[in-house]
């Protein structure tokens, strides 16, 4: 049985029929790993690698959540949506979701397509917790028709979806309604 120790964490090989060796070993990194030997001093290495990255931003981007579609928040829900004449068509999503940014155009052509007898809106997750809570919004992104101030049976959808498959999910909710 071999066994082979170092300095940081434990490590057990186990073999059978071998003899057992110890083999102790320490790394330690210098700033000479980290930075080029062309810099003479540690000082001036440090100010120089700080120096080379300050052009990159110190923050992510983020990902905004309007686009062509209108974003509303809690305060504009009960107008736009609850008291609309027409249906709405309700989109939760967030700046962080990757699957939020794959249905957006998806969502957008939906939009133009409807104008004439949908209202298609977005709202952002992380900016709207009480319509969260209260909608009971557990996915992202989530998409809910409302008609007459209720949520439609059946219109829930969670995740991202292709245009066609949206488009045909709409055109079921809409005929179901009869709004077509």
């Amino acid at each position: 049985m071999d066994t082979i120790t170092s300095t940081s964490a434990s490590l057990t090989l186990s073999l059978r029929a071998v003899p057992i060796r110890t083999i102790s070993s320490s790394i330690s990194l210098t700033s000479s790993l980290l930075f080029p030997r062309s810099h003479s001093s540690s000082r001036h290495r440090l100010y120089s690698e700080k120096r080379r990255f300050s052009n990159f931003p110190s923050t992510v981007p983020k990902f905004t959540v309007s686009c062509g579609i209108t974003e509303i928040n809690e305060s504009q829900f009960k107008e736009t949506v609850l008291e609309s004449e027409r249906p709405v068509l309700v989109e939760f999503v967030a700046t962080w979701c990757g699957p939020c940014r794959l249905i957006t155009p998806a969502m957008e052509a939906l939009a133009k397509e409807y104008e004439d007898i949908l209202t298609v809106v977005k709202i952002d997750h992380d900016a709207n917790p009480e319509l969260i809570k209260e909608y009971k919004v557990y996915g992202l992104p989530s998409v809910i028709l409302f008609k007459n101030g209720q949520e439609v049976p059946g219109s829930r959808k969670e995740g991202a979806i292709t245009k066609a498959k949206l488009k045909d999910h709409v055109d079921v909710l809409l005929e179901s309604i009869s709004v077509t």
